[in-house]
């Protein structure tokens, strides 16, 4: 049901954004298709800025996604627009200045990527109280369990370990700010290199925290996330 209301999410801001462009001219496949540039971008947003450690790396990240969003824009309006597709349905029409503004793309994108973030945490609260298993590969098998039963996932430079409850221990090549993601607000980061369920939690210190029998540390960026538990 959650991906169902995200994938929901998403085709709502494809037609949203596609209004947007009709209001400037271009027919309704035309602002469609210029309009699936924008969620990829907006995703790229989402997801790799909490990987970000400093104000500048966050800075250099929005650029980046930026530039590629305005790069795509001028190929997709190039393509669609070529001597080739001028025909009856793809009339010649000049790029509107507002697609490659800095300010509106960048607003656009942040609008797009603060929505979906709020939206999933939502989905996560309203569905909490009901059993949720996750799906993954660990040493070319597949792992099904429920997400209560993850105990932490560390994160070991390319691939990341998921230790559950009891002891057991798995490997995964999927991110932890994916995991993070996927695991939403029942686990909490404190660390660039852990994340950890919130009620497997038995104590915490000024720079560290036990689950169970074991000791993992608290870097100073997350200590202040803790201390609002």
């Amino acid at each position: 049901m959650k991906i169902v209301c995200r994938i929901g999410y998403w085709l709502l801001a494809l037609a949203l954004i596609s209004a947007i462009l009709i209001s400037m001219d271009y027919s309704f496949s035309q602002a469609l298709l210029i309009s699936l540039v924008f969620c990829p971008c907006a995703l790229a947003l989402e997801y790799c800025m909490p990987k970000t450690e400093t104000i500048l790396e966050r800075v250099y990240l929005f650029l980046a996604v930026l530039t590629a969003s305005i790069l795509q824009l001028l190929l997709v309006h190039h393509l669609l627009w070529s001597p080739f597709m001028r025909t009856e349905v793809y009339e010649l029409i000049d790029l509107n200045p507002v697609l490659i503004n800095p300010v509106f793309l960048g607003l656009l994108m942040t609008v797009l990527a603060l929505g979906d973030l709020q939206w999933r945490k939502w989905l996560d609260r309203r569905y909490a109280g009901k059993p949720r298993t996750i799906t993954f590969f660990s040493d070319r098998k597949t792992v099904t369990m429920d997400v209560t039963d993850i105990a932490y996932i560390e994160s070991n430079d390319t691939e990341v370990r998921i230790v559950t409850l009891d002891g057991q221990s798995y490997r995964n090549k999927t991110g932890i700010t994916q995991w993070e993601n996927l695991l939403g607000e029942g686990f909490v980061r404190i660390h660039r290199a852990y994340l950890v369920q919130r009620s497997a939690i038995t104590s915490v210190s000024s720079d560290s925290l036990q689950v169970g029998d074991t000791s993992l540390p608290i870097s100073r960026k997350y200590r202040e996330v803790l201390k609002k538990e």
